[in-house]
């Protein structure tokens, strides 16, 4: 009897040195990952209460410009700043970027200003219009956001009758909320807007509108065109302006620059986390899937924290659930379920969290529209991890590389176990008390030996060490319940 216990404890602490040393690998690329990000963090300009933040908008439009953006607006209203500043020198980009660059501008509280440094063309007038106060310096020019295709050909004639349709009324909604001429800003990409205020015609119809810094700022009836202003600096603005406070810049982070693709492959990143989770257990001993599993699951989350979208707390609310699902398996494996499902479910909420795009103020409880692409990106990698691990459940273990690693772990020193006939339970007449010996560790399924033949088998949920003797208890088709002898 106390033999039998000593080698269940034997299969015990084969079975946690091997999880632990796994948990252990993942830990600590997770900490690296943090500290990097953290000296990133450190690395950023610190606003203070009534600072006005400068946040240079320079080179093409384009979407990985976004996640900078984003995280230069979210800093300044949560340090409470008393005003942002654009300071603005594109020729244009992506419309679809400028979209969600104008969307993220909707959800600030604080002033909002525009300074354009030479150019503001295309995308970038848009992004303009979406600012509360515009300022152009002595030579500058905004206008020609007319929609063309990425060749820089024209789009087709029904093509662009829709686009043009829909950018106009979004660039008309934009004007009117930050109370510029929704004319003005429509004409900047319809060719067949006209600009007239009162009985003056300021822009015909048969192209599209671009201003100069005197055209943008000349007044009509008491009231500026488009432009306050015309302005030689960022320190010359907050001077006309009225504002006060330092002038603090905001500059993206090396990391930011590659935080966009990240949060975009985040189905991608969360599928071959789940992966490695599932075959590190799958595999005991084998470290490497551990650790891509690791590196999936931080890049997850440092994407995300760059890009504006988290924050620590996900990251702690997620290293919870692992320790709790960790208990479960090492303390309380098939004796409550309690652990494993909080930690599972704190590990999904905070994936899920790292996801929503939130803005300082909104409501904590999210949208359904916040929530739209984060449960899409969550469904796309659980079905595809249930998809690629139901397929691995019935291959991987016929492959050379799997038998490689796990018999590795698995058997006992010993003669090899090649040659030996193996057969399914059900071609054997294996009734309730039936005796054998265990081949390897059952943790609780394994091998077990049976007069010449080796089986599959498993236990109610105790481990069993090998050249253990044991007695079937049950079977259920191919499924066959051993115990330990010694307790039978």
């Amino acid at each position: 009897m106390s033999d039998a216990r000593s080698k269940r404890r034997a299969g015990v602490s084969q079975k946690r040195p091997t999880i632990l040393r796994c948990v252990k690998t993942r830990l600590s690329i997770l900490a690296l990952v943090c500290c990097l990000s953290a000296a990133s963090a450190h690395a950023r300009e610190v606003i203070h209460k009534g600072d006005v933040a400068v946040v240079p908008v320079r080179g093409e439009i384009a979407r990985s410009l976004l996640a900078f953006l984003r995280r230069a607006v979210k800093t300044a209203e949560s340090n409470e700043a008393s005003a942002i500043v654009f300071e603005m020198n594109t020729y244009g980009g992506r419309l679809d970027a400028a979209s969600d660059i104008v969307n993220a501008l909707n959800q600030t509280k604080i002033p909002t200003y525009t300074f354009i440094d030479t150019n503001a063309g295309s995308a970038g007038a848009i992004i303009a219009i979406a600012t509360q106060h515009i300022f152009m310096a002595p030579v500058s020019a905004i206008g020609a956001a007319a929609p063309i295709l990425p060749t820089g050909e024209d789009i087709p004639s029904t093509q662009k009758e829709k686009t043009i349709s829909y950018w106009s009324a979004l660039v008309r909604g934009a004007a009117i909320k930050n109370g510029h001429d929704p004319d003005v800003a429509e004409a900047f990409m319809n060719k067949d807007k006209e600009v007239k205020i009162d009985d003056r015609v300021v822009h015909p119809k048969g192209s599209v509108l671009t201003l100069n810094a005197q055209e943008a700022t000349e007044r009509i009836n008491g009231k500026p065109l488009l432009a306050e202003g015309i302005t030689d600096s960022i320190g010359d603005l907050t001077k006309k302006a009225g504002l006060k406070g330092n002038v603090v810049t905001i500059e993206p982070t090396g990391f930011e620059q590659i935080a966009f693709w990240i949060t975009a492959l985040a189905p991608l990143l969360l599928l071959g986390g789940i992966l490695g989770a599932y075959l590190e257990f799958k595999i005991p001993g084998v470290t490497w899937p551990g650790i891509i599993s690791a590196i999936c699951f931080a890049l997850f989350f440092l994407g995300h924290y760059l890009a504006g979208l988290a924050g620590w707390e996900v990251v702690a609310l997620f290293i919870l659930g692992v320790v709790l699902v960790l208990i479960e398996i090492l303390f309380f494996a098939h004796s409550t379920i309690v652990f494993g499902v909080v930690g599972v479910f704190l590990m999904l909420a905070s994936l899920l969290w790292t996801m929503i795009d939130r803005y300082p103020g909104q409501n904590f409880f999210p949208t359904g529209k916040m929530l739209a692409v984060p449960l899409l990106n969550m469904f796309i990698a659980i079905i595809g991890s249930f998809v690629i691990i139901a397929v691995l459940a019935r291959y991987l273990p016929r492959t050379s590389i799997y038998r490689r690693f796990a018999l590795m772990d698995s058997n006992p020193p010993g003669p090899s176990l090649a040659g030996v006939p193996r057969q399914f339970a059900t071609a054997l007449a294996l009734a309730a008390g039936t005796q054998g010996t265990a081949v390897t560790v059952l943790r609780p399924s394994g091998k077990a030996r049976f007069a010449d033949h080796v089986v599959d088998v498993v236990t109610e949920g105790e481990f069993i060490a090998p050249q253990t003797p044991v007695t079937v208890i049950q079977t259920d088709g191919m499924r066959v319940v051993v115990k330990s002898a010694a307790q039978a």
